[in-house]
């Protein structure tokens, strides 16, 4: 059957049946002018108007091929995977209420439990919302303010923000607890003996319905909820994992990046089980837990982050990882010396990617031969790219210029009016800088806007301040990245106090820690009598960045480098 984007489809007054009955999320979605243009050039991006991708993920491979393994020696096949799936799915369904369309909020460290109640959500025709584990209160009721969150299945371990968040009308169901309403007790009890489990059949959902909320920082510190379809699920799968990554059955996936990701859930879910492969989950993934876990588990594919390779050569020679054949890298710039060095002492060819929440997962990369240190490689196949300038002109190969880039999957920010901004003239504009080679590689130079990586995270400057700001002793205060050899970039905060309040670096961490995810949390905090600013008042971040601070009286800083316990995990 001939595939017809939804976009093609809403314009011409032919959209597909919606199998929601609560349409928030397709009701919510950008006017059908603001969406990018959805190129499906590749003979497998060719999907049906009916489609439940959790099913396609499930459904297609041998029930006792391993599909999950932990540390500790648990190990799930697909078989294990779909009864539980089905299970949960039932529970959701009926005994706690939900309904196609609904949104469910999943919060959890990586486990097998918690990529379990995402396929359920999915297989349910429900809307996932996925966060992280390290969210504190407040960032988790703006999520489900702007995604009208009704449910929640929650890692007991990581129950208590959300509850502290008090979002009314949230209804939070536990997993891994005593309770009895606990949702694998309330599994368990469905379970007769000597009786098979009943199938849950999926909701035959539109292949263009909502499956996944993704949230992403703006440089404004709010949120923007990226809405992503069933069929791009898939895509990803369909486009980078098979034509650049290409995993083998017998593959074993691991890496750093958490589900509330979108690059550790394409990488740990999405792309191993669309290969009929297996993933090792890893609820502590630092560096100094990736090296003995590919030793010990034999992984052969790794998502991190430039940094956690750049600190895992510092051990390397104390662990057999010769398992490894594929290694990307994405987050963040990979420096080329850090691809040399991975290369030399290893043997392997670093695979870079750059990547975007709107996108879901990696647009332009480059594998093997097609390598070349430095550059982040080429289009991948089924999507294009440009650099342009900000009239949205093409520029010449060799000029910097905005990163432009559309393909199958497109921005779509749940009721965002910053989708303008993202969306041009039918192409998706990353806030990159970036420069096409006259070969047709494409170049990182830097960010276009206030956004802070470090360590593979996307700090919003804007949220930062936010949050220092509601401290009673902070008048003034400006956050910006600073260049950091172990992290790409660091945040710093610069802060003008209240006459008479003592500037205690540790105290306005610590105030900040209990306010945002602990990633977030300034490195250092430099106390200054007044912030750089033009004569019309505009802030100079510009000075900041480049050490130029007028008013500065005292530097502290806010922790040291054992600070930094991972790459993607709990950053102190």
């Amino acid at each position: 059957m001939e595939h017809t984007d939804s976009r093609d489809a809403i314009d011409t007054g032919r959209p597909t049946t919606s199998a929601h009955v609560d349409t928030f999320a397709r009701d919510h979605l950008p006017p059908p002018g603001q969406w990018p243009e959805l190129r499906f050039d590749l003979p497998g991006l060719h999907y049906p108007e009916r489609l439940n991708c959790a099913a396609e993920l499930l459904d297609h491979v041998t029930p006792g091929r391993p599909v999950f393994r932990t540390p500790s020696g648990d190990s799930w096949t697909y078989g294990d995977l779909r009864t539980r799936v089905d299970r949960i799915a039932h529970v959701l369904t009926s005994e706690l209420g939900v309904v196609p369309g609904n949104r469910v909020l999943l919060r959890g460290p990586t486990t097998p439990w918690l990529a379990a109640c995402w396929l359920a959500v999915l297989k349910a025709g429900a809307v996932a919302v996925t966060v992280l584990a390290q969210q504190r209160p407040h960032e988790l009721a703006t999520m489900c303010e702007i995604a009208r969150v009704g449910h929640a299945l929650c890692d007991i371990r990581s129950v208590d923000d959300l509850a502290k968040a008090e979002i009314p009308g949230l209804r939070i169901t536990t997993y891994g607890g005593d309770a009895p309403d606990d949702l694998l007790h309330r599994i368990q009890r469905r379970v007769s003996p000597g009786t098979p489990d009943e199938p849950y059949l999926a909701v035959d959902t539109a292949a263009d319905d909502v499956a996944l909320i993704a949230f992403t920082s703006g440089t404004t510190g709010r949120p923007k909820g990226c809405m992503h379809f069933h069929r791009d699920v898939l895509a990803i799968a369909d486009t980078f994992s098979e034509h650049v990554l290409r995993p083998h059955a017998d593959d074993v996936f691991a890496g750093s990046p958490p589900l509330g990701f979108t690059f550790g859930l394409g990488g740990l879910v999405v792309f191993p089980m669309r290969a009929g492969a297996s993933a090792l989950l890893l609820e502590q993934a630092g560096p100094k837990q990736l090296l003995p876990a590919i030793a010990e588990h034999r992984v052969s594919v790794l998502f991190t982050a430039p940094t956690a390779y750049r600190a895992m050569l510092e051990e390397l020679d104390s662990y057999d990882i010769s398992s490894l054949r594929r290694c990307v890298s994405a987050g963040e710039n990979l420096p080329a010396a850090t691809w040399q060095t991975w290369h030399q002492r290893t043997g392997l060819r670093l695979i870079n990617g750059i990547g975007a929440t709107e996108l879901l997962h990696i647009f332009i990369s480059a594998a093997d031969d097609d390598i070349r240190p430095g550059a982040t490689g080429v289009p991948v196949p089924g999507w294009h790219a440009r650099v342009q300038d900000e009239n949205g002109e093409p520029v010449p190969d060799g000029e910097p210029g905005l990163l432009a880039v559309r393909g199958p999957v497109g921005c779509r920010y749940l009721a965002d009016p910053r989708q303008s901004e993202y969306v041009r003239d039918g192409w998706n504009i990353t806030s990159d800088t970036y420069v096409r080679d006259a070969d047709g590689y494409f170049r990182y130079v830097a960010r276009a806007d206030d956004m802070i990586i470090s360590a593979g995270y996307n700090i919003a400057g804007p949220e930062v301040e936010d949050a220092l700001l509601r401290h009673p002793d902070v008048v003034e205060t400006a956050v910006v990245g600073l260049p950091d050899e172990i992290r790409g970039q660091t945040v710093v905060a610069y802060a003008v106090l209240r006459a008479g309040a003592r500037r205690d670096p540790e105290a306005l961490r610590a105030f900040v820690k209990a306010e945002l995810a602990p990633y977030k949390c300034p490195r250092r905090i430099v106390f200054m009598d007044a912030l750089p600013r033009t004569a019309t008042g505009k802030l100079q971040r510009y000075r900041l960045r480049t050490g130029v601070n007028p008013g500065h009286t005292e530097d502290s800083s806010g922790g040291t480098e054992s600070d930094l316990r991972s790459t993607h995990g709990d950053l102190a």
